[in-house]
């Protein structure tokens, strides 16, 4: 994490900065090998040897098709040989074949396909220290990075087979993004800021060639490739197929036709459904390893090889190794535990608490679960809506007492030890040492518990007044009661012990359970009080939201969300201290130097470390990853983390089952 944290990747100074531009311009570009690989290294069995065509060779199940005269031959479908580019392989060079099989819920937990199988434009390098080139080729940018060339590669293909140019990048640009066909506003990434008055600026982006783009700011863009990386991963789209649903190429009434043809009510789902949401429907084009092959919402979601994926490995094997990706429907929680003993599942996810029954079965199951870091700020807490609706709550939530009260109720170690058997830390919602942001004696504050001054605070509040039951209540007399609003009950034992803590220093204490649909749609219309979300980000610079109220998505600052994303005309307008967080963020996004940008990061998780509106109980704990003893080339210690994509990070392309 330490690695994670190390600056941005962006322009540095004079002839430095030419030289590494350079050569991430070229590194993506050897020529694949042409030495074949080893008897059976390539293949699922001795007798599937992988057809061979100019030193590339592909999977039996595509060999089969070429033969059969339904495909073209591996090297027509590659870019151009200089433009392919080579995956490094973790362990070994792998061999073609299986099935990766996991749990998911169904559409509405397409992230689970989603993030293993996302190819950016630019991707972090696996230590998070820069970003690196990957549909992409390479990119120059100019001493004030106001300016960005943006290679592609020659020859690359869609699932389809149709060309991939920069055609597809203008056409998302213009026709998609500015016009927020999917739902999306245009993305911070795109925007300059002018250091001086802080006016924002829109980028304009211009075609060069059939395989090269440019991308012009008014003002200098440090972190520009860093928040694409971020922000607008796919930057492009096919252009050939949205052209065939878009209502500006087809109007208004043939694109509700062919929107109830695919079974949405309106245009404007449909629109998400196949401009963000793509890679599960099978008629999109994509450019990831594996394509959607059926119905999302089947008992089994299948992903299947790309025939045009651009990768090869070092001795030239066209990627991905394995042939499917298998989604299983599962409804509790308890069936991915029980699926992954079972040898159901054979590479997925899980949280810490699962960590014993995972570990005990290790051998017996024929799995390793290995433990990858989370830049977590905890892993037992609870966020305060600073912009919740009842007033009265509100002026207690955003007094700063009222939160140390709620902090010191609580026995931290008891915490600890019930909920994450003491590898947790008795500790407070803070930035892990190693990562930006990181304050000494951070997760100290308020974090002894002591209930007499927790009772001292709320007296001080006011709060003096008790009801039969000896709850408090308001000065006038009104009740007084936490009301948790939790999507799903993973979180339940913890919050059963904070409201054993809380109540003893007489606060009432509600906890509703919702399912996770109904919660997001809660916390979008501001009508969540308090729930258990966890602050998890490598960089406030390259992932702001979570802690600058850029738009609705955190708890604790959701009317503020509702304030800047709707341009003043929704929710709570900032004041004190969330104001001058965007103040700083502003600063931020102008600054022309890395140092700069490190500078106002700081400065805004040190406005957090002082008003603790994320109250943390117990420290960060690791995603546990499960992979079969048959499952190779998956990576031992990573970070697991959004904005590298989880599971993703680890190039999945290049995992492969024995």
């Amino acid at each position: 994490m330490l690695i994670c944290s190390i600056g941005l990747a962006a322009c540095e100074e004079s002839e430095a900065t030419k030289a590494a531009q350079k050569a991430a311009k070229s590194t993506p570009a050897p020529a694949a090998a042409s030495t074949p690989a080893p008897a059976g290294a390539a293949a699922s069995t001795p007798a599937a040897a992988p057809a061979q065509t100019d030193g590339y060779k592909e999977a039996p199940m595509l060999s089969k098709l070429v033969a059969a005269g339904t495909l073209k031959a591996v090297a027509d479908r590659l870019p151009a040989k200089d433009d392919i580019m080579v995956e490094p392989v973790l362990e070994e060079v792998g061999q073609y074949g299986g099935d990766w099989k996991l749990p998911w819920k169904g559409p509405d937990d397409r992230w689970v396909v989603g993030q293993p199988t996302e190819e950016p434009l630019f991707r972090f390098s696996k230590d998070g220290s820069k970003v690196e080139p990957n549909v992409a080729k390479g990119y120059d940018v100019n001493k004030d990075s106001t300016e960005f060339t943006i290679y592609l590669r020659k020859g690359m293909k869609w699932s389809d087979g149709q060309p991939f140019t920069a055609d597809d990048v203008l056409f998302y640009w213009e026709h998609m993004l500015t016009k927020e066909t999917f739902g999306k506003k245009i993305y911070d990434a795109y925007y300059s800021v002018d250091p001086v008055s802080g006016e924002k600026a829109l980028a304009k982006v211009t075609k060069v060639d059939d395989y090269t783009f440019k991308v012009t700011h008014k003002y200098p863009s440090v972190q520009f490739l860093e928040r694409v990386a971020i922000d607008n991963k796919w930057f492009f789209a096919p252009a050939h197929f949205q052209k065939t649903i878009l209502p500006e190429f087809v109007g208004e009434d043939k694109a509700l036709e062919i929107a109830k043809k695919w079974g949405f009510a309106d245009v404007k789902s449909f629109l998400v459904a196949t401009g963000y949401y793509y890679w599960v429907n099978p008629q999109i084009p994509t450019l990831r390893a594996w394509v959607a092959k059926n119905d999302p919402n089947s008992d089994q979601f299948i992903m299947e090889r790309n025939p045009y994926y651009w990768k090869v490995d070092k001795q030239g094997n066209q990627l991905p190794y394995i042939d499917r990706i298998v989604a299983s429907k599962v409804q509790d929680p308890a069936q991915r535990v029980l699926g992954a003993l079972a040898g159901n599942f054979n590479l997925l996810d899980f949280g810490f608490k699962d960590f014993t029954i995972l570990k005990e079965n290790e051998k017996k199951a024929d799995f390793r679960v290995l433990q990858w870091s989370e830049p977590n700020w905890s892993s037992a807490g609870i966020q305060l809506n600073q912009t919740t609706e009842d007033p009265k709550m509100r002026k207690l939530f955003q007094d700063a007492k009222f939160r140390e009260a709620l902090s010191v109720a609580v026995d931290r170690k008891e915490i600890s030890e019930i909920m994450t058997n003491g590898l947790g830390a008795a500790q407070q919602a803070s930035v892990p040492e190693g990562l930006v942001g990181y304050q000494k004696s951070w997760g100290e504050q308020w974090s002894a518990y002591n209930p007499n001054r927790a009772n001292q605070l709320l007296d001080e509040l006011g709060l003096t007044t008790r009801d039969k039951n000896n709850f408090r209540l308001n000065a006038d007399g009104s009740d007084v009661t936490l009301t948790v609003i939790e999507p799903g009950t993973d979180n339940m034992p913890f919050l059963e012990l904070f409201k054993k803590y809380v109540e003893k220093i007489g606060l009432k204490v509600d906890i509703k359970i919702v399912d996770k649909g109904t919660h997001h749609d809660m916390t979008y219309a501001n009508k969540v009080p308090i729930t258990t979300e966890n602050i998890s980000l490598v960089n406030v610079a390259y992932r702001p939201d979570t802690l600058v109220p850029l738009r609705v998505l955190t708890p604790w600052s959701i009317g503020y969300g509702q304030y800047s994303q709707s341009g003043g005309k929704e929710g709570v307008k900032p004041e004190g201290d969330v104001a001058q967080i965007f103040e700083y963020w502003n600063k931020l996004k102008a600054a022309s130097t890395k140092e700069e940008i490190n500078k106002w990061g700081e400065e805004i998780i040190k406005l957090h470390q002082k008003n603790q509106w994320v109250i943390g109980y117990a420290g960060p704990t690791p995603k546990l990853i499960v992979a079969s003893n048959k499952f190779h080339n998956v990576p031992k210690d990573l970070i697991f983390c959004d904005e590298f994509r989880s599971i993703g990070h680890g190039h999945p392309a290049q995992f492969f089952i024995k």
